[in-house]
């Protein structure tokens, strides 16, 4: 068989089969290949962290990557801005019925690639196959397990002060736009490419430079205007971040502004937004550089106490302006 039928999802011989000549193939571990009902680890000394998402992109294969490469990226940097040293994941497939199988072990060995660049375990999962028309050829749902082993961190918006500093970690926007590229064949020529990528080694840099870091998000869904809102809320404070300061690439900037997004509000996979005391912001921009996936970090804003909890823009033409939590449909089916 060339594609995915029902029958792979009916728990028989050919569910069995599918099971072992792709996902142990490409997951094999000692805790998997256990071939229990759930995956049994060894006990973990410390705080544990765990996150959950689920993967319904579209397309399912992109420039700078693929729904399974965003899956464990996006699972494992959950658990890396929130301190965790990522240890184990779990996965749920959720296929059409008419996927082809060459495709469906591209996404797998995509999945099991980024995995180990990562150190990380998959453990255990499932797999379900719904009717054709009843899905979009797949979906992918993960549960990730990391490790807290600096007992006295705490990465929390209560933590955040007046004056302490916002960084992020390099350029906006690349993936929210290159799905747009892709998905409504604009032809972008230029080569917008996915941010897709893992950010546990440029957290551990960061969280190794300094003892002053408040918390770190990775603006994903709503990008970074999403992702500040959320800590203003959460913090009580308000943000203030300058436009000129904020790095975006040219050729997303000009796709932004031929279709009406804004940049602010694209999806990234492979950013990460950190709110830092003053005192060590430099040092931690100066070692998020050295990091490659922070060789565009720009110190982009502070935090201010005016009683609001707003985030505001300052515009380049000396303008002030308030930057709004969403409301509606931004990008389908981004991640």
């Amino acid at each position: 068989m060339d594609v995915i039928t029902l029958s792979h999802g009916s728990g028989g011989r050919i569910t069995h089969d599918l099971i072992k000549e792709i996902f142990f193939k490409y997951f094999k571990n000692d805790i998997l290949l256990q071939q229990s009902d759930s995956g049994i680890v060894q006990k973990l000394d410390g705080e544990i962290a765990v996150t959950t998402d689920s993967f319904v992109i579209n397309p399912i294969f992109f420039n700078g990557g693929d729904i399974g490469k965003l899956s464990i990226c996006g699972t494992i940097n959950d658990l890396a801005v929130s301190g965790a040293k990522p240890m184990y994941i779990t996965v749920g497939f959720i296929i059409e019925e008419g996927l082809k199988i060459g495709d469906l072990e591209k996404i797998v060995k995509s999945m099991a690639q980024t995995a180990k660049q990562a150190n990380v375990k998959i453990i255990t999962g499932d797999t379900k196959v719904v009717e054709k028309g009843k899905a979009d050829k797949i979906f992918i749902n993960t549960t990730g397990i990391g490790l807290i082993e600096d007992e006295g961190l705490i990465l929390s918006t209560n933590n955040i002060n007046e004056g302490d500093k916002v960084i992020v970690s390099g350029t906006l926007g690349d993936h929210g736009m290159s799905i747009v590229n892709l998905r409504e064949d604009f032809g972008f020529i230029a080569g917008i490419k996915s941010d897709c990528s893992l950010l546990d080694i440029l957290a551990k840099d960061i969280l190794n430079t300094s003892k002053n870091i408040k918390i770190m998000r990775d603006p994903t869904r709503g990008g970074l205007a999403t992702a500040l809102n959320e800590i203003a809320e959460l913090s009580k404070m308000s943000i203030v971040i300058s436009e000129k300061e904020i790095p975006i690439q040219d050729e997303v900037m000009s796709m932004c502004e031929l279709l009406g997004f804004d940049p602010l509000y694209a999806a990234n996979e492979g950013k990460l937004v950190a709110i830092v005391s003053s005192h060590d912001a430099e040092k931690v921009l100066m070692a998020m550089r050295k990091n490659p996936l922070g060789r565009d970090s720009k110190i982009i804003g502070e935090v201010i106490n005016d009683n609001r909890s707003r985030v505001y823009l300052r515009t380049e033409i000396g303008g002030t302006r308030i930057l709004n939590m969403p409301e509606g449909e931004l990008l389908p089916r981004i991640c």
